[in-house]
């Protein structure tokens, strides 16, 4: 059964519709300065996936994570608002998650736009960020600052605490907590790090690999399976941006699209 999904809508009405689907641990509001600037070309919607931001958690007993099924949320969500052949931009987890619904309804994808992710299998790479969320005790948190405290001192990468604890919402009668399923994600890392197209699934649509110049997620020998998977496609680098390219350089990411744009009128 497909979930609700939240979204957050960033403007352009009139315009071609753009479909965003963020990261893992991401959500709608980090594509904020990129969407907006989006908005000059496209009508821009950015959607919570499933266990992220404010869409609800897979239920029990499955707690189900699966490309297949995050993918007909995002169809469902689709049909639910209306949003007819749009272009579809993932990033990273998103990324896979756009490249099985495009794969699965070519006709009723306009695009494809992929940041910073191949179709290939990925080793687990996300259990330091896991580890430090599970260990956090958010029932007896007293405030923020404690948090980041317990934080620093988990984790060497200050960029990725502070992106991790955008996740941590206080509500004013229940304390704090998480706004995505970290028991449930965590539980489906081996499975989210797979591929999500199986050999011989190919898009003949338009499509975009954005990567960023300072990232290994997107590598030289990635491109045999990615011209397999996707025949009409462009691989793009962006100068100075590493795997969240959309926030490293939000007007040069927001200026490929616009180019690419030009190719779909």
């Amino acid at each position: 059964m497909p979930l609700d999904l939240a979204y957050r809508y960033f403007g352009g009405e009139g315009q071609p519709p753009l479909v965003i689907l963020h990261g893992l641990l991401g959500s709608s509001r980090n594509w904020t300065t990129a969407g907006k600037m989006l908005a000059r070309t496209f009508e821009v919607f950015a959607l919570d996936l499933r266990g992220h931001g404010d869409s609800p958690f897979a239920p029990p007993p499955d707690h189900e994570y699966s490309f297949p099924a995050m993918a007909a949320d995002v169809q469902a969500w689709l049909d639910a608002k209306g949003v007819a052949n749009p272009v579809l931009l993932g990033h990273s987890l998103g990324g896979k998650i756009a490249m099985r619904l495009a794969v699965d309804t070519p006709p009723h994808c306009r695009a494809l736009v992929v940041a910073d992710i191949a179709p290939r299998n990925y080793p687990p790479h996300h259990e330091a960020a896991f580890a430090a969320m599970r260990s956090l005790d958010v029932a007896h948190l007293t405030s923020r600052a404690e948090a980041e405290e317990k934080f620093r001192a988990q984790l060497d990468d200050e960029n990725l605490a502070r992106f991790l604890l955008t996740n941590l919402v206080r509500d004013a009668d229940a304390g704090f907590r998480w706004r995505i399923d970290v028991e449930g994600l965590f539980a489906a890392l081996p499975q989210l790090s797979l591929a999500s197209l199986a050999p011989g699934e190919t898009y003949p649509g338009p499509t975009l690999f954005l990567r960023g110049d300072q990232s290994h997620y997107i590598r030289d020998d990635d491109r045999p399976a990615i011209a397999a998977h996707f025949p009409r496609h462009q691989i793009l680098a962006l100068g100075r941006a590493g795997h969240n390219l959309h926030v490293d350089q939000p007007a040069a990411f927001a200026a490929a699209l616009e180019y690419f744009a030009l190719d779909l009128s």
